[in-house]
């Protein structure tokens, strides 16, 4: 369905976030996005570009299609 590909991008970043005992904000601040936009990602609400999946993955320290 629409969006389920947001919504599941946004649940593998809280994932990893809460692996690595992260608070939003502290998160947010690694990955260089503000934190409102951090809860929006993480709740799907937002559209990611292709270049904006690789930062973030790249951020992490985790593959794209770990986060797809």
């Amino acid at each position: 369905a629409e969006g389920d590909l947001q919504r599941v991008v946004g649940q593998n970043l809280r994932a990893y976030r809460q692996e690595r005992g992260l608070s939003q904000e502290a998160f947010a601040e690694v990955v260089g996005v503000h934190r409102t936009y951090m809860g929006g990602l993480e709740r799907g609400e937002r559209n990611l570009t292709l270049r904006s999946v690789e930062r973030l993955a790249e951020r992490l320290g985790v593959g794209v299609a770990e986060l797809l």
